[in-house]
């Protein structure tokens, strides 16, 4: 069982690659070292959201204790501080996977 959590950024104009570059330069790796892995990423230009879902192994109880450990880790501190001044706005939630690829 994975659980999915869907991740929606309304980027500031102009700073789609910017953004991007540091997500997966900075914080995936980190994201990835307390065990979530990235399904996929998706860039909406016309509408200026970026759009990903992360997964984890286990129910929604096993997800948001491990991302209780992520949100207060000093990796992630330290990796949120080089954060480029880009996000608007955030719309996170769980949802169910169908059909990913494996």
């Amino acid at each position: 069982m994975r659980t999915h959590q869907l991740r929606r950024y309304k980027i500031a104009e102009g700073k789609l690659p910017e953004f991007a570059s540091w997500l997966n330069s900075t914080l995936i790796p980190v994201r990835e070292g307390f065990g979530f892995r990235v399904e996929f990423q998706l860039v909406d230009h016309e509408a200026g959201e970026f759009v990903w879902c992360v997964s984890l192994s286990g129910d929604q109880d096993d997800f948001l204790k491990i991302q209780e450990q992520y949100n207060s880790s000093a990796e992630r501190a330290k990796a949120v501080e080089t954060l480029p001044k880009c996000i608007d706005a955030m719309h996170i939630n769980f949802v169910e996977a169908l059909n990913l690829p494996k």
